[in-house]
């Protein structure tokens, strides 16, 4: 199988084209070749495919082989990819997600993209539609919540997929090895969820860790980023334009609030192109 290693913000995934490539049971592919030791190491698989609804339609792929509806850093690579393989000559794009179809801005530089704004769409409060379950409330703002003994605070948002956004004192100190996996099978959750940890610098800017579902501690997640920052403005913390400062890059999220939507602005890294063979 060819494929291409790429990273959103140190975000990485195995990206395989599958207008050329076939894939008979991709969550067991993705399972493999996500392996940092045994495989070719990734927070999962990113097939690029045809779409009869838009330009490129995007299917993803967790590191535990389970499929995920959304990936805000993955859809910007699809982007880079697509336009420096010559799958497209348009700097303006639409990528079918599970998560609906975002539309992508492509900057330019030398013949190659180097930046990608997303159109992520209006952010979901709705708590049946994440989904989460806390009390029959119909959103779920600044709620307590128990965790390993210990109370915190926490705002859900869906960005295509589910994101619980809890505010702390300091990202650095977090043992999220042993935290984040009680959050991600909370069962308030019944999809288990995403959860960012939000340390707010100013009202401009915002630092994160997130411990993705299916993947663990991830370098960066761009719905999460957006879910934050939303959460963020939700609660008075900062206005609607922040920058958010992950492990691995930082992210511009800007809510508009005229047109309810969300664009994140971002940049998308090819590392290598490869070729594996497949058990």
């Amino acid at each position: 199988m060819k494929f291409t290693k790429m990273h959103g913000c140190g975000n990485d995934y195995v990206y395989v084209n599958c207008f050329e490539e076939t894939i008979d049971d991709p969550g067991k592919v993705a399972k493999f070749v996500s392996d940092r030791h045994f495989g070719i190491g990734s927070d999962g698989m990113i097939c690029i495919c045809p779409s009869d609804k838009a330009d490129f339609r995007m299917a993803m792929y967790n590191s535990d082989g389970s499929e995920g509806a959304m990936c805000g850093n993955g859809v910007r690579c699809i982007a880079k990819y697509v336009y420096d393989n010559g799958l497209t000559d348009k700097t303006t794009i639409t990528i079918e997600t599970k998560g609906g179809i975002k539309e992508l801005k492509l900057t330019v530089e030398d013949e190659k993209v180097t930046w990608v704004r997303v159109d992520m769409e209006a952010p979901v409060m709705e708590a049946s539609r994440i989904p989460a379950i806390y009390d029959n409330l119909d959103e779920i703002i600044d709620q307590p919540v128990i965790v390993d003994g210990k109370a915190y605070k926490i705002t859900c948002v869906s960005m295509g997929n589910p994101h619980g956004v809890v505010f702390v004192d300091s990202v650095d100190n977090l043992d999220l090895e042993k935290i984040g996996p009680k959050f991600e099978n909370h069962p308030m959750f019944p999809d288990r969820v995403n959860t960012e940890f939000i340390e707010v610098i100013d009202e401009n800017t915002l630092k994160m860790r997130v411990w993705e579902r299916g993947a663990g501690e991830t370098l960066a997640c761009g719905t999460g980023a957006c879910a934050s920052a939303y959460a963020a403005y939700l609660t008075h913390r900062t206005g609607n334009k922040v920058l958010v400062h992950l492990t691995g890059g930082d992210l511009q999220i800007e809510y508009d609030e005229e047109k309810n939507t969300i664009y994140m602005t971002g940049p998308a890294v090819k590392v290598f192109d490869g070729e594996i063979e497949l058990p």
